[in-house]
């Protein structure tokens, strides 16, 4: 689709994914549990999918635990971590930016009588490193804060974060759902304990996800799902190999050139009075404008009726602004004149 421009929310399946997966729907189907010789095909398949995870993110293959998707994996770093103070409870800083799925586990885990700060960006949508430090309480359990925001494209110091919640001794978890193979992450380096990501954010199938726990067959982390103690016991359930194994193609198939859909909106926008949000350091990716004018904004919806989205897909149902746009200090008036236009992901660094 030539006028698909919201990649932020969810890419096409890849050939080469499809391609990975399609004998594991009918020829391979076998449950990765069985002890039969299909069973352990596909076992051995999910493991080497493991493998390319664990080493696109400088992690040991026993530390990927997979999952539905970013959702899943955000409230099971969140509540996992959580769940072990029930008695006590603890205190846990996030940012009040971050995608609903993480703003909705903090809000159900103060109702239950947990602490939650909620730092405020600047009006570039961008965190600051001292605002965290200056958060943590004696009782703080874990951080967690977005690697790249889904609407404004900016990009936080997340190795910065990591390395004050090092210092404290402290659970520092990320949402990379926007960044994973955009941008290069290494948990050492960066001090990462956990990590979300997505398949279906880097031309990879809907569904699945991965949840990086470091050292995770030792940690404390409660698991959200019990079952008959699949990915370590951590998420229970059968092992949809088909979607593993797609996510991984994904990760080895990952374009690292600039599209020609994005030279094409290059060349498009600068017809148009705008200005860019989310300060200097963006996603090449990841538009935020805010057109001049409502004159503005109908002469380029009626030149161009591209599918792009105001703020991300997980607000597209509301009628008011944005939490990240409200959040950085946009009236609705300004809201209504925003949109995110999202390119085709790529390797940034690889440009």
């Amino acid at each position: 689709m030539n006028n698909y421009y919201d990649y932020a929310a969810s890419t096409p399946v890849s050939n080469a994914v499809l391609d990975a997966m399609k004998p594991w729907y009918r020829e391979h189907f076998a449950n990765p549990s069985a002890s039969h010789v299909e069973g352990r095909k596909a076992a051995k398949a999910i493991e080497e999918a493991r493998v390319v995870i664990a080493d696109k993110i400088g992690a040991m293959p026993s530390e990927i635990i997979f999952t539905s998707g970013a959702s899943e994996a955000n409230n099971m770093a969140l509540k996992g971590v959580a769940f072990q103070f029930l008695n006590e409870k603890c205190h846990i800083i996030t940012s009040s930016i971050e995608h609903k799925c993480i703003l909705n586990t903090c809000e159900f885990l103060e109702s239950i009588g947990f602490d939650v700060t909620y730092i405020r960006p600047n009006n570039n949508g961008e965190i600051s490193s001292e605002d965290v430090k200056n958060a943590i309480r004696t009782d703080t359990k874990i951080i967690s804060i977005h690697h790249i925001n889904n609407e404004l494209g900016t990009i936080q110091p997340i190795a910065e974060f990591g390395a004050i919640a090092f210092d404290n001794e402290i659970i520092f978890h990320t949402d990379a759902a926007q960044s994973f193979c955009k941008l290069d992450i290494n948990v050492d380096d960066m001090d990462i304990d956990m990590l979300s990501l997505s398949g279906h954010k880097i031309y990879g199938p809907k569904g699945i996800g991965v949840l990086y726990v470091r050292e995770a067959r030792y940690t404390g982390l409660v698991p959200l799902i019990h079952g008959g103690g699949q990915e370590g016991g951590l998420r229970g359930g059968t092992s949809p190999t088909p979607l593993m194994v797609g996510l991984a193609a994904a990760v080895q198939d990952y374009p690292t050139k600039v599209s020609e859909q994005e030279h094409h909106f290059l060349g498009v926008i600068e017809n148009f009075k705008w200005v860019r949000n989310g300060g200097d350091h963006v996603v090449s990716t990841t538009w935020s404008l805010t057109f001049e004018s409502d004159d503005e904004v109908k002469r380029f919806t009626q030149e161009h009726p591209w599918l792009i989205s105001q703020g991300s897909a997980c607000n597209a149902l509301s009628n008011v602004a944005s939490h990240v746009l409200t959040a950085i200090g946009f009236d609705d008036a300004l809201a209504r004149r925003t949109y995110r236009i999202s390119l085709p992901p790529h390797h940034i660094n690889g440009d």
